[in-house]
């Protein structure tokens, strides 16, 4: 008889069965052995719930492991952990207090659940003496909640900078490296499958502002109410932006940034531009990074995969494993995630943030616009670095596009003076700002 066949076994139930979850499957199916060497115990599939019995599948169950009765789960006390990997908000959140109250531990992927209910789930898993992980909600294979929470524990974290949605980082790829258009660029996202149908949580900033609140809770204990984080999407891109850009020497990434200062902890999701041989600056395509400093190791940097089948489904089941291991319960129980009166760091006011700006003005071609400008940015205590004046634009006669770089700014002085800037008449408009990262 093998090594294997006599290990214990811990029992595993998987509540969703889409994408991902044909791909813990999988991974569970075909590589026991694999995981069998890691958890030193099977890892039994025992319970696959899904809604509907006859919507084809990309993997082969055994028999008796599709159900869509989510109740013969709960009642199988053989079964100590579930990968609860339905999406939104409910029923997964439901049948997350569910699998609680029944006595298993939860492994899920739902971003959106914890950064919305993270207090009321968290608090209920450690009333029951349950545990739940979540690495494959943040960054999809990158072992990013794992580094932060356990291997950076030693660090004060100073800052966090990310992409962290895979569909905006294809797009503003394609946009730089092309010149293309946003939307014939949304519409190949689409069609390659890197967007949804409805893509407008993943471009409006929603889905990153999302896993930025997990992020800045585990770095820096703060409860983020993620709807409060300042965001602003790809979907108003202009491609003349990425031209200018890129002769400055910057690429345009929408990033997730995180600073801990002294006016408290500062948050923000927008497109910024980022040097160009930065490691941010050079992740393509529908990959995610994450970079940390810490006031111990120094920068830290993670890129990989953040969506997709097998890299989500790669972190759920290593999840799986640490949580039928016990390492889980451990560290579920020494971090006291989302607790109340656990807040460690305060907000800082969006308007505190301090960052250089790229500015970019259409100006009709007359004298003394340049000094306005400068004169409202400088009443406003903004210096000015640099000023590139681009040829006339041609599709409107007598319009010229200015680009302003300034020195190191609060975001509302900048909004003061842009303010000021839309009266005057010769500004035909203020037609962009971006933070640069430094």
């Amino acid at each position: 008889m093998s090594e294997s066949s006599q290990m214990e076994k811990t029992g595993v139930g998987i509540v969703g069965m889409g994408t991902v979850g044909a791909g813990v499957a999988r991974l569970l199916l075909d590589h026991g052995d694999r995981t069998a060497r890691h958890a030193g115990r099977k890892l039994w599939l025992t319970h696959a719930v899904v809604r509907d019995l006859k919507k084809p599948r990309d993997v082969d169950l055994p028999e008796g492991v599709l159900t869509d009765d989510l109740q013969r789960l709960v009642d199988d006390p053989s079964v100590s952990v579930v990968a609860q990997l339905v999406g939104g908000i409910e029923p997964a959140r439901s049948i997350m207090l569910q699998l609680l109250e029944s006595g298993k531990d939860v492994v899920t992927a739902n971003k959106a659940l914890l950064a919305q209910h993270g207090p009321e789930l968290f608090d209920q898993a450690r009333e029951l003496g349950r545990s739940i992980a979540f690495e494959a909600s943040v960054a999809g294979g990158i072992p990013i909640i794992a580094n932060i929470s356990q291997c950076l524990s030693a660090n004060q974290v100073q800052s966090l900078q990310g992409i962290l949605n895979g569909t905006c980082n294809f797009i503003v790829s394609k946009m730089d490296a092309e010149g293309a258009d946003y939307q014939a660029t949304l519409a190949e996202a689409q069609e390659l499958g890197y967007a949804e149908a409805d893509p407008t949580m993943d471009v409006d900033g929603t889905d990153a502002a999302q896993k930025l609140a997990i992020l800045a809770h585990l770095a820096f204990g703060a409860r983020v109410d993620w709807s409060k984080i300042p965001r602003r999407g790809i979907d108003g891109l202009q491609s003349v932006d990425f031209k200018y850009a890129k002769q400055l020497g910057y690429r345009i990434k929408l990033i997730a940034m995180a600073r801990l200062t002294e006016a408290g902890l500062s948050l923000d999701v927008s497109p910024m531009l980022v040097k160009i041989g930065q490691p941010l600056a050079e992740v393509r395509d529908n990959y995610n990074a994450v970079g940390a400093v810490g006031d111990a190791v120094g920068p830290v940097f993670f890129q990989g995969q953040g969506a997709g089948q097998m890299p989500t489904a790669s972190a759920v089941v290593a999840d799986l494993i640490d949580t039928a291991v016990g390492r889980t319960a451990i560290t579920f129980e020494t971090l006291e995630l989302w607790a109340e009166g656990h807040d460690r760091v305060g907000l800082a006011d969006a308007g505190s943030l301090i960052s250089r700006y790229y500015l970019r003005f259409n100006v009709q071609d007359v004298p003394n616009v340049l000094a306005q400008i400068a004169g409202a940015l400088g009443k406003n205590g903004i210096s000015i670095a640099s000023v590139y004046q681009h040829d006339v634009d041609l599709s409107q006669e007598g319009i010229v596009p200015v680009v302003i770089v300034t020195k190191r700014s609060s975001q509302s002085s900048v909004d003061a003076a842009l303010a000021e800037l839309k009266t005057v008449s010769a500004i035909d408009s203020v037609a962009e700002q971006f933070k640069i990262l430094d």
